[in-house]
Formats: C-alpha cells, structure tokens, sequence
C-alpha cells in the first residue's frame, strides 16, 4: 500500500504588534528583542490614531467599563504598528507579551514584555493578535495597503520552494563550500540573511500621518 505524503506547506503566521503612547520611546530596544525572538518586520508605521479610530479598533470591547480611558490612552500620542512574521506568531507573540495586567505579569511572568514596559492593567505598553482570524483584521486595520494572501500549501508550496527558496539555498550551499568557515552553520545563516532576495522593508512613515 503506497504510503501517502503529507502536502508541503509553508509555515509563516503573521500578527499585529503594537508599541503604545507611554513607551514609544522604547522602540529600539523592543524591536531588538524581538528581532533576536526570531521575528521578521514585515511592515512598520508610525503614526497617531484618533479617539474614534482608537473605538473602531477595539470596537469589540466597547460598553465594558475600562472603554473611554482605553481609547483615551491609545489616541494620547504616536503609536508604533508593526507586523511581525514567523512560525506560530500569535502564539508565541503573546506568549512574549505575557498577562495583558502589567501587575499581574510582573508576579507570574516577570521576564515578559509587559512586566518590564509596563505600568498597570490598562497601560500594558504593548498589544498583540489574539488570534489569527483578529491578526488579519487589525492588520487591515494598521496597514490597509498590504494583501494578505493564504499560506500556500500542495502544488503552490512547492512552485514557492523552488521558486524562491531553493535558488538561494544552493547559492549559499555553493558559497559555503568554497569559504569553508569553522562553524559552517552560522556562516550559512549569516549568508542568507545578506542575500535573501526576499527581504522585507521596514516601512517609516511621518509620525502625523493617520490612519484612512
């Protein structure tokens, strides 16, 4: 009986980061972490949301009691919007972030993101998707220019692998052989990083810019 294979598939989520009012200043030092978290950048905005903006993003928490001073603080100055790729994003972007109370993670997650940046229950420094389905939204929200196409999977996966990937792979295989370095594998990385033809732009954009 012929074994069945399983359908290649190409493993990258995106989700929704937020670097909030209170720590803008911060930005440096959080994105490097989450570059060395094993995050890619995607797209980068900076920019200030109006209170009505700020509703219409979190229109799924209006009417609770904490709303009006959420949107208050969210519209209070410039934001950093980012969106970050990689295996099991969501995940694994919350699971950075930590309880969404700064309190609370400073008890229970104290090396989380929100422990460190963060001020109380409300003013958490930073936001992430909850789930996918919310990541493809607030993405369209943030960046209503970028197309979110479905993660290819069958015959697209492989037209994708040797399309994009495999060309690169063996240039830098090819490269490696003649270099010869003592530790190959960081070598190889560090060559695919410099030469992947596919490398996201970190997109500035003014800081009085608003969101349409």
């Amino acid at each position: 009986m012929q074994m069945l294979m399983p359908e290649p598939q190409i493993f990258v989520e995106r989700t929704l980061a937020l670097i909030k009012p209170d720590v803008v200043d911060k930005e440096e030092e959080i994105e490097d972490f989450i570059l060395r978290s094993g995050f890619l950048i995607v797209q980068k905005r900076k920019l200030q949301l109006s209170p009505e903006q700020c509703s219409n993003f979190y229109a799924d928490q209006y009417g609770k009691m904490y709303f009006p001073n959420l949107t208050a603080y969210m519209s209070s100055g410039p934001l950093i919007a980012m969106v970050l790729a990689r295996h099991n994003a969501v995940s694994y972007w919350k699971q950075l972030l930590g309880p969404s109370n700064s309190i609370r993670a400073r008890r229970t997650h104290p090396h989380s993101l929100r422990a460190i940046y963060g001020t109380d229950e409300l003013r958490n420094a930073l936001h992430g998707s909850l789930s996918i389905y919310s990541a493809e939204r607030e993405i369209r929200f943030m960046f209503p220019e970028v197309i979110l196409e479905p993660i290819p999977t069958g015959q697209r996966a492989r037209d994708y692998l040797n399309l994009y990937v495999k060309p690169t792979l063996l240039a830098g295989l090819t490269a490696l052989s003649k270099e010869k370095p003592a530790d190959p594998m960081t070598w190889l990385a560090d060559w695919l990083i410099e030469h992947n033809p596919n490398k996201p732009r970190i997109q500035h954009q003014n800081t009085e810019e608003e969101h349409h």
